[in-house]
């Protein structure tokens, strides 16, 4: 045989076996198909989102507050109870103790846990901690104003709220709802409930049913807007503040850049808010160019 027809031969073979190979390997794919979509499929890891929040818009003086229920704005922190598990808006668990989520009914709710007005710092102090003490958590109320995913109006659902914590232990409570007839009514209630040291007002509107997500149903009336941003320099302070922080340079989450100066104690400024940290401000309104017109630190933004 020569050496032509030797080659010939090989190469008849191989692409014989060459064939066979794919003719093999295309069975096992289908086998293998048929396998997995007739296995069940694991499920999905449980995520920690929790129930979802209604957030509020800011209150424009042409709405009529006669369709709302009002409500004093607490300066608590935002908890979300699922039935199960109580959460920070972010989905993070809270560190509760076990005998004040055994107080909870097995519904949704959505509160404000608080101590009082003025009292923030504190409260922050207390449930941050991954080990919750006692005697701390004692002093904080859940004070629940919203019941997630609830049919009905919002009067409908106050009437539920009011039900489920009247016979509920003594940190569960309602969050006080009245209705005013008009502006002026609403403006002599704001006026009373700041001069007290509160926050500001709240106004959901009656007939709303349970939306998520930040909506004009819920409206916020304050003397001061809030918003949060990244510190990214420290500027220093001149004369009486000399050797001392003058000024927070912060960056908003759209990337506009501004300074901070004032609402700082003696010894925030000598021991300012680290590079990096996230601060929370209040200013009145935002100029032409979307900046804070006289912004004013507040706090270090340490919840999750």
């Amino acid at each position: 045989m020569n050496p032509f027809s030797l080659s010939l031969s090989r190469f008849r073979r191989i692409g014989r076996v060459s064939r066979e190979n794919s003719f093999r390997s295309q069975v096992l794919a289908a086998l293998l198909s048929v396998l997995l979509l007739a296995s069940p499929l694991p499920a999905p890891a449980e995520t920690a989102s929790g129930p979802a929040a209604t957030l509020a818009m800011v209150y424009r003086d042409d709405v009529d507050p006669a369709a709302y229920w009002v409500s004093e704005k607490l300066d608590g922190v935002r908890a979300l109870w699922d039935g199960r598990v109580l959460r920070f808006r972010s989905g993070l668990p809270i560190a509760a103790p076990q005998w004040f989520l055994d107080g909870l009914p097995r519904e949704p709710l959505d509160g404000e846990l608080w101590i009082g007005r003025r009292s923030f710092e504190q409260l922050s102090g207390v449930v941050r901690k991954q080990q919750p003490v006692d005697d701390e958590w004692r002093q904080v109320r859940y004070m629940v104003f919203e019941m997630p995913e609830a049919p009905g109006s919002f009067t409908a659902r106050i009437a539920r709220i009011r039900a489920v914590t009247a016979g509920g232990p003594s940190w569960l409570d309602a969050v006080e709802q009245f209705r005013v007839t008009d502006r002026a009514a609403l403006r002599r209630r704001f006026e009373r409930v700041v001069a007290a040291g509160g926050e500001g007002l709240m106004l959901h509107r009656a007939d709303a049913p349970w939306v998520a997500g930040r909506s004009d149903v819920l409206l916020k009336l304050t003397p001061w807007l809030d918003a949060e941003a990244r510190v990214v320099a420290h500027r220093p302070g001149k004369g009486r503040l000399q050797g001392m922080l003058g000024a927070l340079e912060v960056e908003t989450p759209d990337g506009r850049r501004f300074r901070i100066g004032s609402g700082f104690s003696d010894a925030q400024r000598r021991a300012p808010p680290a590079i990096g940290t996230s601060v929370t401000y209040r200013y009145r309104e935002l100029t032409a160019k979307g900046l804070p017109r006289f912004p004013r630190y507040l706090r270090v933004r340490e919840l999750p």
